[in-house]
Formats: C-alpha cells, sequence, structure tokens
C-alpha cells in the first residue's frame, strides 16, 4: 500500500451544501484525489488525499463554503498508510487473537481513532467502517495481542471530542463465525476505491 501523504475526511449534514464544498476543494487546490457521496442517515461524506498543503487549501475551501452543514471533520498530515487501506477494504482475514472496537459518532471520527491507535500499537486495522449500515456512526476494528489492542483503544479513544465517542470494547478471543459476520462489505468504501 502506498503512503499517502496527507487525508482529510469531512461529513456534512446537507447532501447540497457538501456537493457545494467538495466542489469547492478541487476547484481551490490540486488534490491527488476526491471521493465523495451519500451516506446514512442523508449526509454527504468527502475525502481527499494528496500533499499536505493542498489539502489543507482544500479543508479551508470546504469551511468557507459549507457553513452550518459541515458536521464533522479531520485532516492526518501524514496518514498510516494502514487506516486508508482499511477504509477501502483491504484487510487481514488471519487470525484474530483479540479483537478492539472503537464505535464513534461520526466517520471522521472513526478516521482519526484509526489512526492514533494503529501509530500507537503495535496491532492490526482490519477495517474502518463509515457511515453507511451505522446510521452514520465510523467502526473501527483492531487486532493484535490482548495488550496490544488495549493500548491501541486507549491511542484512539484518547483524540476523541467529547461526545464523538460512543463506546470502546475489547474481546479477548473472537470467535470465527463472529470475526466473518463483521468483516462483511460497506457501501461508502465502494466509492473511495473506484
Amino acid at each position: 500500500m502506498q503512503h499517502l501523504p496527507a487525508l482529510a475526511l469531512l461529513e456534512f449534514d446537507s447532501i447540497a451544501a457538501g456537493i457545494v464544498a467538495a466542489d469547492a476543494m478541487v476547484k481551490r487546490a490540486p488534490v491527488d484525489r476526491i471521493a465523495a457521496g451519500t451516506v446514512q442517515p442523508g449526509r454527504y461524506l468527502v475525502v481527499v488525499t494528496g500533499m499536505v498543503a493542498p489539502v489543507e487549501e482544500a479543508v479551508k475551501a470546504a469551511n468557507e463554503t459549507g457553513g452550518n452543514s459541515l458536521r464533522d471533520q479531520i485532516t492526518l498530515p501524514d496518514i498510516h498508510p494502514q487506516v486508508f487501506a482499511a477504509m477501502t477494504g483491504e484487510r487481514d482475514e488471519s487470525d484474530i487473537p483479540a479483537l478492539g472496537i472503537i464505535e464513534t459518532a461520526t466517520a471522521p471520527a472513526a478516521v482519526a481513532a484509526a489512526d492514533a491507535g494503529i501509530k500507537g500499537a503495535q496491532v492490526r486495522l482490519l477495517e474502518v467502517r463509515l457511515s453507511d449500515g451505522l446510521g452514520g456512526k465510523g467502526l473501527v476494528f483492531f487486532s493484535g495481542i490482548e495488550a496490544d489492542v488495549e493500548a491501541a483503544l486507549e491511542m484512539g479513544t484518547g483524540v476523541l471530542a467529547p461526545g464523538q465517542l460512543v463506546e470502546a470494547r475489547l474481546i479477548p478471543q473472537l470467535h470465527d463465525e463472529l470475526a466473518a459476520n463483521l468483516l462483511h462489505d460497506t457501501h461508502f468504501r465502494v466509492l473511495i476505491r473506484s
């Protein structure tokens, strides 16, 4: 997986405002890539990747045009390569010694938690789920040795603002059948892949 210099994820309450903001972002700065689309429950997500300065400039344009419709956002100037891979559906389906779950109120909060957890502990990032099928929430799944997963949960939840964390849990040994169910596809990831 190629290391991405920067990634920004923005979540809008208004689809129309999100489309206007996404348009302003790509007109303002030469980002490498944009993926944008609707997610449940009637929100609009925009992901941009590229060099740090253009991504930051694109986010400024979104903040200027998105108004009060911008629900949440995250800009990661040095994103861990496993985060984007997990967002696009790449996953390691090998044995899961322990599973850590972080549930967030928004998609950007999930990405922030995933990046902090994977950078702060020796774990595998199994998946990052964004909004669709989750009522707009985000989910992060870490796997590894129990103590390392505990550390990833602590690091991941530690970067979240008040109200962004819904729940963080640890399962010391996940049952194989449940693991297969949890690693099922979601909708927004298809937009990022294309």
